[in-house]
């Protein structure tokens, strides 16, 4: 054995779907022969389940080519650790990452990206939590398959719902009937989030996207002064009138510093369910000239497809990932980005600290 000429050639694969390579992001931790065969590990702090198969032949290849005969065994992991967030904001136990979802405005399809995003981080292998925080109209129990269910109790808290995927769902549309109007006050709004966050039991979550309203009010406030954020996606469609909406998000974000991990653009062509044929009803390439002009990155282009509608409709996000390929691969690229971009942050240490009370 040669551990340099295997170190060598291991840190230079390319991790798919990426960018990077094991030797970017430091992801060998132990390399040995023991008992006539090759050990290896490798931990990444975001989630691999979509390139876990792929990783593994291009290390078998790539030892093989450096000179390795001996059987590999190979451990790879994923070790997913909180990061930094808006100083002064306390944590809430049972949640590493929080990723708010948002837009300037309603019906850019918010609703639908935070439920896939969600969908495609917990079927990369991610613990994942979703918290609707869209008070006036939950839509995340429908969207998640788990409308009409009320959440248990355990220690004076509320346990999340469980949805596909083992994702843990809370909002309010499990609290109210669905045909009452929720009339609040800004007040009320920012009082029932803080305690639809930090009074549920969510257990060990990743990352955990909250589906803001639209606009940049009160909700929006109380986000970026009580609520522990690691970053933010601003979702938008083509046409001009949503992405001056789309702008301002970025604006509130930026003014409150919550980092931008991306733009994703919605409804970026219509694709026809008998033919085939694609048109961009709504414009070409607005959210790319948007991330391009705020040097963020664009997080994918999604098709406006009747498939996306009826699985949203029908609580069926899994079904739709199963099923549509293609779809999947945009959602699933746009949850490793932002994946990457959590790891990426400063970890967060204050959890191991214990707070210093005067009197």
């Amino acid at each position: 054995m040669n551990p340099t000429i295997y170190q060598q050639a291991l840190e230079r694969i390319e991790i798919p779907g990426t960018g990077r390579t094991l030797g970017s992001e430091k992801a060998v931790k132990t390399l040995r022969e023991a008992e006539g065969a090759l050990h290896l590990s490798l931990v990444f702090g975001f989630p691999i389940g979509s390139f876990h198969q792929t990783l593994a032949e291009h290390i078998q290849s790539a030892l093989s080519a450096a000179g390795n005969s001996l059987p590999v065994h190979l451990d790879i992991r994923a070790d997913i650790t909180a990061h930094q967030v808006q100083p002064g904001v306390s944590t809430i136990q049972g949640v590493k990452n929080i990723i708010a979802i948002a837009s300037g405005k309603g019906g850019v399809g918010k609703s639908t990206t935070t439920a896939n995003l969600a969908m495609a981080m917990a079927r990369m292998g991610a613990r994942v939590g979703v918290l609707d925080a869209d008070l006036y109209g939950p839509s995340q129990p429908t969207m998640l398959g788990v409308a009409g269910i009320k959440p248990d109790q355990a220690s004076g808290k509320l346990v999340p719902v469980t949805a596909d995927g083992g994702i843990q769902v809370m909002s309010i549309g499990f609290l109210v009937d669905p045909d009452q109007a929720v009339v609040w006050r800004g007040p009320m709004l920012s009082q029932a989030l803080q305690q639809l966050l930090f009074q549920s039991e969510w257990d060990n979550v990743d990352y955990l996207f909250i589906d803001l309203p639209p606009g940049t009010g009160d909700i929006q406030l109380t986000l970026s002064q009580k609520i522990p954020v690691t970053g933010s996606v601003v979702v938008t469609t083509p046409q001009d009138i949503a992405l001056i909406d789309a702008r301002k998000a970025v604006d509130m974000f930026r003014k409150v510093n919550i980092p931008i991990f991306g733009v994703l653009e919605n409804m970026s062509v219509h694709i026809c369910p008998q033919c085939g044929h694609s048109e961009a009803i709504f414009g070409s390439d607005g959210g790319r000239n948007l991330a391009e002009k705020l040097n963020v990155p664009l997080l994918g282009q999604l098709p406006l497809a009747l498939p996306v509608r009826e699985a949203m409709d029908n609580g069926r996000a899994l079904d739709l990932q199963q099923n549509h390929p293609q779809i999947a691969a945009i959602y699933q690229q746009a949850a490793l980005s932002v994946a990457l971009a959590v790891a990426d942050k400063s970890k967060d240490f204050s959890g191991r600290f214990p707070k210093i009370v005067i009197e």
